[in-house]
C-alpha cells in the first residue's frame, strides 16, 4: 500500500517560463511526504516539473498505488483535471482513490468534486492527508476527518475546519531527497550562472490584502523557530551549496524578534547564504536593514502594488505610498537590491492613477520590478465586490482565473497597454539614471515603445 505525491506543471509545456528558467520544486508537497515519512507511512513523489504526462502516468502504472495525491492551483488546474479522468477512466492506472489540495480548493470545492475526484482537503495538507490515507487503507470512517470535502451520494459535503498546526517546529523538513534536486540547480545554473533553493519559514499572513487569497493558511501568523530555519540553511549548505535562497514567506520582516534572532543563530551555525525575501515597507527600519544584510539578505521585495493611494487604499494595502518609496530607497542605499510589485488594471484605477505608478517608479528606482493586470481570485475580497461586474466568465475546466475578466474604467485592452507603457518608461529612466545617452540605441527603442503604447491607451479608453 503507498500514496504517489504529484502534482501537473510541465516546465516544457510552459512556453513562458521557458524565456525565465527559474523554476522552484514543489515545496508543499515535499512537506507533506517529509511529514508521511514521521509517521512510516511509504509515499512517492512524482515531481512533473522537468517530466511529460506521459511518463507521470507511466509512474503511477508502475507504483500502483492505493492512493494519488495531486496539488493544484489556479495555473495548473486545467491540467490536473485532464490528470483525473485519465486515472478515473483506465484500469491500468489501478483506479486509485484520488485526493486534492492546494489553494485553488476551498471556493472550487464543487468544479473539482464534479471531475471524479474522491477527496479534497482543505487547508493545511500534512495531518488530514495523514488522517485520510490511514482512513482509506482501513477503510475506516472518514466522515469526523476535519478538514475534507467529498460527495455522499451527489451532495456536497464538507467536514469542520482543520484546526492549524500551532507549533511549526513539528514539521519535519521537506523531503527534498525525493526529487531530482540537480536539475533544479542545474537549470538556473545554465541559464542564471547562479542557483537558486526555496526555503518557507512562516504559515499564513495577518494583512488583509483584497485581491490576495488566504485559502490554505488564513489569516494567521505562525512561525518556524529561527534555530531551526538556521539549521535548515546550514544543511541546504552542506548538501546543496545553492549560490542563493528565495524565502517563499508573504512578509519575511513580520516580527522583527524573530529577525534578530535568525541573525544571531545564522551567524552561530554558520549558515549564511545569500537570499531574497518579500516584506512591507512598514516592517522595515534601518536595524532590520542592516541585520538582514548581515545574514546574507541581497535583495528585498518590497510591496507597493501601485504608486497610486487611492488605489492602495482601495486594495486595504493599509501602507503610506512615501513608506514604500523611502524604504525602496534606504534598501538601495545600504547596498542591497531591491524589488517591487506593480497591479494595474484595479477597480476604479484611472489614467492618473497610472501616472502616479510611473512617477513612484521613477523616484523610488527599485532595481527590478514586476507589472500584471488585475485579475480576481475566487473567494477573495476583490472577487466579492466585482462578481456583479464580471464580463468575461469562461468555462471553469478550461481556463484559470487569469481569464476572468470585470468591467473597469477603461477596456482590458487599455491596461494591456498601460503595463507596456510602464515598463518602457520606467526603463528608459533606467537608462537615464544611470548616465546613458538619450540618444543611444537602448534609450531610443525604450523611449518609442512607451510613446506607442501611451498612443494605444487613448485608442482603448473607452
Amino acid at each position: 500500500m503507498s500514496i504517489v505525491l504529484t502534482h501537473t506543471y510541465y516546465l516544457y509545456d510552459d512556453v513562458k517560463e521557458q524565456a525565465i528558467m527559474k523554476p522552484y520544486p514543489p515545496l508543499g508537497l515535499l512537506y507533506i511526504s517529509g511529514y508521511l515519512n514521521k509517521y512510516k507511512v511509504e509515499n512517492h513523489i512524482y515531481d512533473s516539473t522537468f517530466f511529460s504526462r506521459e511518463k507521470q502516468l507511466q509512474f503511477i502504472v508502475d507504483k500502483q498505488p492505493k492512493v494519488v495525491a495531486i496539488y493544484t492551483n489556479l495555473m495548473t488546474k486545467v491540467n490536473v483535471v485532464k490528470l483525473i479522468k485519465i486515472l478515473k477512466n483506465d484500469s491500468k492506472y489501478g483506479f486509485p482513490t484520488l485526493i486534492l489540495g492546494g489553494p485553488d480548493i476551498t471556493y472550487n470545492c464543487k468544479n473539482y468534486l464534479s471531475t471524479g475526484v474522491d477527496f479534497l482537503i482543505i487547508g493545511e495538507g500534512e495531518q488530514t492527508t495523514l488522517e485520510l490515507y490511514n482512513a482509506i487503507i482501513n477503510k475506516t470512517n472518514y466522515s469526523n476527518i476535519t478538514g475534507i470535502a467529498y460527495l455522499d451520494n451527489g451532495s456536497l459535503k464538507r467536514t469542520a475546519p482543520r484546526i492549524k498546526m500551532k507549533e511549526l517546529s513539528e514539521l519535519p523538513l521537506p523531503n527534498r531527497a525525493a526529487i531530482p534536486m540537480e536539475k533544479y540547480l542545474e537549470t538556473w545554473k545554465t541559464n542564471h550562472g547562479m542557483s537558486s533553493m526555496t526555503v518557507s519559514t512562516q504559515r499564513g499572513c495577518p494583512y488583509t490584502c483584497k485581491w490576495c487569497s488566504t485559502a490554505v493558511y488564513g489569516q494567521s501568523y505562525r512561525r518556524r523557530p529561527a534555530n531551526l530555519v538556521a539549521t535548515e540553511l546550514g544543511m541546504l549548505k552542506s548538501t546543496y551549496n545553492p549560490d542563493s535562497i528565495w524565502f517563499v514567506d508573504d512578509v519575511f520582516t513580520v516580527s522583527h524578534k524573530w529577525i534578530k534572532t535568525f541573525h544571531e543563530e545564522v551567524i552561530k551555525q554558520d549558515a549564511i547564504i545569500p537570499f531574497e525575501c518579500i516584506t512591507r515597507a512598514e516592517r522595515l527600519n534601518d536595524e532590520i536593514l542592516q541585520l538582514l544584510k548581515e545574514a546574507g539578505c541581497n535583495r528585498i521585495w518590497i510591496g507597493a502594488e501601485s504608486g497610486s493611494q487611492k488605489i492602495i487604499d482601495a486594495m486595504d494595502r493599509r501602507v503610506d505610498i512615501d513608506i514604500v518609496k523611502d524604504a525602496i530607497q534606504k534598501t538601495n542605499a545600504i547596498g542591497m537590491e531591491t524589488g517591487t510589485f506593480i497591479m494595474v488594471g484595479y477597480p476604479g484605477e484611472d489614467e492618473n492613477d497610472i501616472n502616479e505608478t510611473i512617477t513612484y517608479l521613477k523616484a523610488a528606482n527599485p532595481s527590478h520590478f514586476t507589472i500584471t493586470v488585475a485579475y480576481p481570485i475566487k473567494g477573495t475580497s476583490l472577487y466579492n465586490e466585482i462578481e456583479d461586474k464580471i464580463t468575461v466568465q469562461p468555462n471553469w475546466e478550461t481556463s484559470t482565473d487569469r481569464e476572468i475578466d470585470f468591467t473597469r474604467t477603461y477596456s482590458r485592452k487599455f491596461y494591456d497597454y498601460a503595463v507596456r507603457r510602464i515598463v518602457n518608461e520606467v526603463n528608459y529612466n533606467k537608462e537615464i539614471l544611470k548616465g546613458k545617452n538619450k540618444s543611444n540605441l537602448t534609450s531610443l527603442k525604450l523611449k518609442t515603445k512607451a510613446i506607442l503604447a501611451q498612443t494605444a491607451m487613448k485608442l482603448y479608453k473607452r
